[in-house]
């Protein structure tokens, strides 16, 4: 999911899912622009089990990583569940995380159209 349009969050960390299954997370990312609700995308070293996005263990460690790295609002939840894929959870953001999408360079479509 590497594009040059494409704004890393976060890089490599490790995390836990409800089972204590340790996973290697490659990278946080979302795409530089978009209109109004942001879709996350957190890939994975390799493969998850199926229905891995709706651990909510898994998603809490994510977001906690997001906290950390600045991100200060609500938990998110998963995104449609045909975005997901193998290696790839895809989470929908809360309104609260534009704040932080802009401070790392993401453009809101949407304000172009609020003048």
């Amino acid at each position: 999911m590497t594009t040059d349009s494409d704004i890393e969050l976060s890089g490599p960390f490790q995390a836990k899912d409800s089972s204590g299954l340790t996973l290697d997370v490659k990278a946080i990312r979302i795409f530089d622009e978009g209109y109004g609700i942001i879709d996350v995308y957190v890939e994975f070293a390799r493969q998850l089990d199926p229905g891995a996005y709706k651990d909510s263990v898994l998603v809490r460690q994510i977001v906690d990583r997001l906290r950390a790295l600045g991100y200060k609002g609500p938990d998110f939840g998963h995104s449609d569940p045909g975005l997901q894929e193998a290696k790839l959870i895809v989470l929908e953001a809360p309104e609260e995380f534009a704040a932080f999408a802009k401070s790392r360079g993401w453009k809101n479509l949407a304000e172009d159209f609020d003048e």
